[in-house]
């Protein structure tokens, strides 16, 4: 089984693989203390590739239609392929891996992996928006957009953009989604879906309840009308 974490970066997808990890699941090697698997810049260099094909249409708006039907170039194939060495010729029965940056090519990923299992893990925007991460300015990727000189902007555009390219993106056929409040909250009951998901006995691992709700207590903009639509379909409630 072969299994991969989709989500933003800070939005706790290493409590996601560090669980893996402790439930007897290859996630590669070596691997950072987010659980990345690293070195990170072949990755790095397949999201730049599949940027040429995304055409930014101004107001927040891409074009992924392309990426859904071309053929994917050979040099991105290569890239993933020498980045996931460790994983795709590792012998464990259970293997996968986790880079946040992996959403940022999500549609070709599942083109070239339509079977194995996917994990899409959300957080609140309002949160995962208060840490940086080195998505937070999508150019750094060749993703056009309208950069600020506002770094919460820029990161609550990241944000949206990897929702908008989960929602391009056709369902694969195996999907499960988590979201982190309920993974801290709701831990027994998370673990619960995943067993049943994976069909491996999944481990308990520490979870920090004060990691939930942080941006209560912050003094700078962590919401933007375009998080509306996403959080009322992934059941965030507004204050």
């Amino acid at each position: 089984m072969l299994i991969t974490v989709i989500g933003r970066g800070h939005g706790g997808t290493r409590s996601m693989s560090h669980t893996l990890t402790a439930s007897g699941v290859y996630m590669g090697e070596p691997l950072n203390k987010s659980g990345d698997l690293i070195p990170p810049e072949k990755m790095y260099d397949a999201c730049r590739v599949f940027a040429q094909y995304v055409p930014y249409l101004g107001n927040n708006k891409w074009d992924f239609s392309k990426v859904l039907t071309c053929e994917i170039p050979q040099e991105f194939k290569t890239l993933i392929e020498e980045f996931l060495h460790s994983v795709l010729n590792s012998p464990a029965e259970n293997k996968g891996w986790k880079i946040p940056e992996t959403t940022l090519v999500y549609p070709w990923i599942v083109r070239m992996f339509p079977d194995i299992k996917y994990i899409h893990w959300v957080r609140d925007p309002r949160d995962c928006i208060l840490g940086g991460h080195v998505t937070d300015d999508l150019n750094v990727f060749g993703i056009q957009y309208d950069k600020t000189d506002d770094i919460r902007t820029n990161r609550a555009i990241s944000w949206y953009y990897q929702r908008e390219i989960m929602h391009a993106t056709p369902l694969p056929k195996n999907v499960i989604s988590v979201r982190f409040e309920d993974m801290v909250l709701k831990q027994d009951e998370t673990l619960a879906r995943l067993e049943a998901y994976l069909g491996i006995p999944m481990a308990k691992i520490e979870m920090r309840p004060d990691s939930v709700g942080r941006y209560k207590t912050d003094d700078g903009v962590h919401m933007f009308d375009f998080f509306q639509a996403e959080m009322d379909e992934l059941g965030y409630e507004a204050e």
